[in-house]
């Protein structure tokens, strides 16, 4: 146990990781010896080590992080490690229980609270005196915890200026609302909103932009409600509570997005699309497409986050492998015919079909595609937008590029007959057509096809196949258990087909780095249906649905379930997970 009092120092933190045996000796005379800019002296002592890249003694090549240092110290003062995650932190309340020049000079950052406790995260631990001011304010006992100095800092500045741009949107909206109805009158014709360019709304959309990229997310809900407007990410598929928003606040935060992304911030009535171009904290530019939807207490906004490194990955990276990337690539290097991507809304076919075509776009090819909306700008194709209010629909669209001499045309969704029946005309014409539709698995696009109107024919002339796709979140590396198979549940898996049983497999656990969730990124899992000489027989205008199912498995289709499995095999998600998002066809 440490024997320090007071303010924690450069010095004493060093030589206790010494006597602890975290690092060696000759890193800590490093430590002393290596000069120091004003810079660094103006640090925290806790961030001073973790600046100092310190060597693990017992991992070498590996160093002392800011976490680590933050477990360490807990152990050695006694007092319990937390680990700040700003998605289970209610910053507006969090920031009421002290100012911000209170928590600054302290060192303190309040991260939790029961009716009678107050959590409080401190880079000081054997300073006390702030802990009576804090009770008497809250009325509740103080509980103090360590955390991450660099996590304290950060945060502490994030949430505290976040609390002040909402309180003080919110301020400047009650005041306009006081005015009454002959100020209201004044803003008639007024396109933007008046709260729009507050620069307390900038700074909480700024945030909200930044904050989606650093925590991992593929979209932002920006949902009103009565009284508030709760904001979500969807992160791994999953959506998480972020923040909840005064609803005047909320309005102002949504007329800002819009008119970022060139909407009609007037029009409130309709449903809009738009998209907007951004940096990531990095550097690195990313897309967001804008939809608004029109619900009982106001605008519904969803942002669609788009990376345009996804479209530079290879195949691989998708999780486009072995057998599955040899029928996948045969399939899209044929000269002519349909190629379709089916699975529901972010199953990732945008991400596969322009990974796609990227690989398929040489100088010598010219692909076109037609789209609602273009999802990402890729300057190697010719990409055009549907536009239903100049009356070009997907259909149109494709009767537009076949006189635009392209080799491959890409059609962002069959919707229709007659969408379907351009994309067969372009297909028999001697054109590779990729396009996307809603089904279950990659069998039942036949029976969607048909479904719309397409004659049985028409599908057995210009069908090549079809690949169905869905995303399975990845066992988190730092925390899966290995766990003796459940042969009951491995067979439910398996069926219809006969795998053989992994000894071993891994369940879901629940550590820090995963939020306690298990599970750490997604991967693909994918279905190659091919049209072969032995298949087109069972495709006629009265299709047998499970007879085709089954004679696609027999000439070795794989099913989404069993893609599953083999990853389950191979230790990279779990049983549960594949259950969870793949069809159930004895249902």
């Amino acid at each position: 146990m440490l024997t320090l009092k007071g303010k924690l120092n450069l010095r004493s933190l060093v030589t206790a990781l010494v006597a602890s045996e975290v690092i060696v000796r000759t890193e800590a005379e490093r430590a002393f010896s290596q000069g120091n800019g004003a810079t660094f002296q103006k640090l925290h002592p806790l961030l001073q080590v973790v600046q100092l890249q310190l060597e693990l003694r017992n991992q070498p090549g590996k160093y002392l992080n800011a976490h680590q240092l933050a477990k360490w110290l807990a152990e050695q003062v006694g007092m319990d490690y937390f680990h700040i995650d700003p998605l289970k932190i209610d910053a507006t309340v969090m920031t009421q229980v002290m100012s911000y020049e209170f928590a600054l000079k302290q060192g303190l950052l309040a991260v939790a609270q029961t009716p009678n406790e107050v959590i409080i995260a401190t880079n000081e631990p054997f300073i006390t005196g702030w802990e009576s001011t804090v009770e008497q304010v809250t009325r509740k006992s103080v509980k103090k915890v360590i955390a991450s100095a660099e996590d304290v800092e950060r945060y502490r500045l994030e949430f505290y200026r976040l609390a002040k741009s909402v309180s003080g949107a919110a301020k400047q909206d009650a005041q306009k609302n006081r005015v009454g109805n002959l100020e209201q009158l004044l803003q008639i014709g007024n396109l933007q909103s008046p709260d729009a360019n507050d620069e307390g709304v900038v700074n909480i959309v700024d945030w909200l932009l930044q904050y989606a990229f650093d925590q991992r997310a593929s979209d932002i809900h920006i949902e009103p409600r009565r009284e508030q407007v709760f904001v979500r990410f969807r992160i791994d598929g999953i959506l998480h509570s972020v923040y909840d928003i005064p609803y005047l606040v909320g309005l102002a935060v949504i007329s800002r997005i819009k008119i970022l992304g060139r909407m009609n911030v007037a029009e409130k009535r309709r449903p809009q699309d738009g998209r907007l171009k951004t940096q990531s904290p990095e550097g690195s530019e990313i897309e967001l497409r804008l939809s608004t939807l029109p619900t009982a207490f106001g605008e519904k906004l969803v942002m669609r986050i788009f990376d345009p490194e996804v479209l530079l990955k290879p195949f691989e990276a998708l999780g486009l492998v072995d057998d599955v990337l040899t029928q996948w690539t045969t399939l899209t290097s044929g000269r002519h015919g349909i190629v379709l991507v089916t699975g529901p809304t972010g199953s990732g076919k945008t991400t596969t079909l322009y990974s796609t075509l990227k690989q398929l776009a040489k100088p010598e090819v010219n692909v076109c595609t037609i789209e609602d909306p273009i999802e990402m700008i890729e300057p190697a194709f010719n990409q055009m937008q549907v536009q239903s209010n100049l009356d070009l629909n997907f259909s149109d669209g494709v009767r537009a590029l076949l006189r635009q001499d392209p080799d491959i045309i890409m059609v962002g969704e069959t919707r229709d007959l007659e969408t379907a029946s351009m994309a067969i005309q372009a297909a028999l014409t001697g054109h590779l057509v990729l396009t996307t539709l809603h089904t279950n698995d990659a069998p039942a696009a036949i029976t969607r096809l048909l479904d719309l109107g397409v004659p049985a024919y028409l599908i057995r002339s210009c069908l090549l196949g079809v690949m169905a796709q869905r995303l399975v979140r990845t066992l988190c590396p730092h925390c899966k258990t290995p766990v003796t198979t459940d042969e009951a549940d491995w067979n439910t898996l398996t069926q219809p087909m006969v795998l053989e049983k992994p000894g071993i497999t891994y369940q879901a656990c629940g550590c820090l780095e995963c939020r306690n969730t298990g599970y750490l990124g997604r991967m693909g899992l994918y279905e190659i249906f091919s049209l072969t000489d032995g298949l087109e027989q069972d495709v006629v205008d009265q299709l047998d649905i499970k007879v085709l199912r089954q004679h696609a498995i027999k000439q070795g289709m794989k099913t989404l379930r069993i893609a599953g499995a083999d990853q389950v095999a191979l230790g990279n998600t779990s049983i549960e997970e594949v259950m969870r998002v793949t069809p159930d066809h004895d249902r």
